[in-house]
């Protein structure tokens, strides 16, 4: 999901009930883990559960068969907590959202960020989905998990999304100075 200035309002509601942004602070991008993260404990859960029903079955044993409910509640549990999970970059900090029972708001202001990397097993380069990982300055880290086009989180994360590629930041006189201040440097170190 991607939010921008002209944002999808039901989107920063639903950002807002948790996320206490200031008046002036915009939403630039916000999401989730992917859903498909899900698909693991499922197929554990219900290999779990397939195999407590055959050992009840083959042992006349009723009693056994509640042992499924732990295959079912594994996914169950899985898809609760992805579905609690939320990422949110603003221009002013990165925020994650998690917890099922109880609630967890991580925050890491922008203008701390030291470090991110960008990071995808054979699955996610194949899918398209990773997890950025963002370092601040004073020993903050905050993470975002599975994450659909992580290549993109980063760059908004990075304020490189804003910015045509080949434009230069500065003006030409700018430049100009560096130049002739580096050419005033060789000199020197020339002589």
């Amino acid at each position: 999901m991607t939010t921008d200035s002209a944002t999808d309002s039901e989107t920063v509601a639903a950002i807002d009930d948790w996320l206490a942004r200031g008046d002036d602070e915009t939403v630039r991008w916000a999401g989730r883990p992917r859903i498909q993260t899900v698909i693991p404990a499922a197929v554990v859960g219900g290999a779990i559960a397939v195999v407590a029903v055959a050992v009840a079955v083959v042992n006349d044993a009723p009693a056994l068969a509640l042992a499924a409910l732990v295959g079912l509640l594994l996914p169950a549990w899985s898809y609760l907590r992805v579905t609690n999970t939320r990422f949110v970059v603003t221009d002013r900090a990165l925020y994650r959202k998690s917890g099922v029972l109880s609630r967890t708001v991580q925050r890491v202001s922008l203008d701390r960020v030291q470090n991110s990397a960008l990071s995808q097993g054979v699955a996610g380069s194949l899918f398209g989905y990773g997890t950025v990982s963002v370092e601040a300055a004073g020993g903050g880290a905050i993470r975002f998990e599975d994450v659909d086009d992580p290549g993109a989180v980063r760059d908004r994360i990075e304020g490189r999304d804003d910015r045509d590629g080949d434009e230069l930041p500065g003006t030409v006189e700018q430049w100009v100075a560096v130049r002739d201040e580096v050419r005033a440097l060789r000199a020197a170190l020339e002589r």
